[in-house]
């Protein structure tokens, strides 16, 4: 086999759901026709910028070795394979709030299987752990993930009145997720040794991503995500160009590509018909999000219902619940689960994401009625 074939192969399987939203797009306009200037107003561009600064200053934080360096401290000081787990929860959750889900399981996973090289541990299921953190722990802020993200901009709230709205929801899927850590991890003594040699710290780029970050989200707050984002990366272009080699560009596409084909999928008479009637079954907005979810994942749920409701935090509430259940509920799942090779393993996260949907979902619903 040719190594073209080989690397084709290997894009084809890394970049799935670009081609699928690719191969989609024709389809959905033969069924829609719609010109070119109707389809760039499908595409929630404020969205598009600010999802484009944050992965760029996420990855400069990334690299700068400073959240790797973080990482570290805390798990070096901890001698059980519970305690390991809470912490590594609990820093997956916290991280994934500030520099978005998947970015977050980049830093924790490669961290626990470097640990798993010099101590045994339950790998696979503190990777599982991981996933459902950074759904959980990503739900709370408008930059945890792209759908928050997308809603925030769509919504037209603050940041503070955005996190008010998504921290009950929040509190109550991480004190389930920490209830299940003492049923799946024991007391066992962990020996640890020397781990890897950490990233070199470079502090200029550690000092600008850390000063920018806040900047960029006050942008964005007010309204200018579309420029703050290209200063942003003119910025990392001038001064810390090999950043901008490691940021997912081709995540931008699908986000472009997602806004189109589900803009095109809600203006069909059957589908326009079909949803507002779903969503005045029980539990209205959040049931119907967090169904959805387990179908389609739920960053296109939200983009899909957005149109539908003016209930934005119903909806976040759903697709955050979403993201637990069948591992395509969330993108960040399907990160997990590539980055370890583990028979068994899609399996093994099911025995715990789909309670844990249940759960959550159940609580949602309680609080909801309050």
């Amino acid at each position: 086999m040719s190594v073209r074939l080989i690397l084709t192969r290997r894009w084809l399987r890394e970049e799935w759901l670009l081609v699928l939203l690719l191969a989609l797009l024709p389809v959905m306009l033969w069924q829609v026709p719609t010109g070119p200037r109707a389809i760039v107003a499908l595409v929630d561009w404020k969205t598009i910028g600010a999802l484009a600064g944050l992965m760029v200053l996420s990855r400069g934080l990334e690299a700068s070795g400073l959240i790797d360096r973080a990482g570290r401290t805390v798990i070096a000081r901890l001698r059980s394979e519970r305690r390991l787990a809470t912490a590594l929860v609990l820093f997956a959750a916290m991280l994934s709030a500030v520099v978005t889900n998947d970015v977050a399981l980049f830093v924790t996973v490669p961290l626990t299987l470097a640990l798993s090289r010099h101590v045994a541990l339950p790998t696979g299921r503190l990777v599982i752990f991981q996933a459902l953190a950074v759904n959980a722990g990503s739900a709370l802020s408008p930059v945890g993930n792209p759908q928050n993200l997308f809603l925030w901009q769509v919504s037209g709230v603050g940041f503070g009145e955005f996190l008010l709205a998504m921290a009950p929801l929040t509190t109550v899927m991480m004190a389930i997720l920490l209830a299940l850590v003492p049923l799946a991890f024991g007391r066992r003594q962990l020996a640890l040794t020397r781990m890897e040699t950490p990233l070199a710290l470079q502090p200029g780029l550690m000092a600008v991503s850390l000063a920018a970050y806040p900047l960029f989200l006050f942008l964005v707050n007010a309204g200018l995500a579309v420029p703050a984002a290209g200063v942003v990366i003119v910025l990392y272009l001038i001064a810390f160009r090999a950043v901008l080699r490691w940021v997912d560009w081709p995540l931008l596409l699908v986000f472009f590509l997602m806004f189109v084909n589900l803009g095109l999928l809600g203006r069909m008479p059957a589908i326009a018909a079909a949803v507002p009637a779903a969503l005045e079954l029980p539990g209205g907005v959040y049931a119907v999000s967090a169904a959805l979810s387990q179908g389609m994942s739920n960053v296109p749920a939200a983009i899909f219902l957005a149109p539908f409701t003016g209930d934005w935090r119903a909806l976040a509430w759903g697709v955050s619940v979403g993201g637990f259940g069948l591992a395509i509920g969330s993108l960040a799942n399907l990160i997990a689960l590539r980055l370890v090779r583990e028979a068994g393993l899609w399996r093994q996260f099911h025995l715990w994401s789909v309670p844990m949907f249940a759960l959550s979902f159940a609580a949602g619903l309680l609080l909801t009625a309050l």
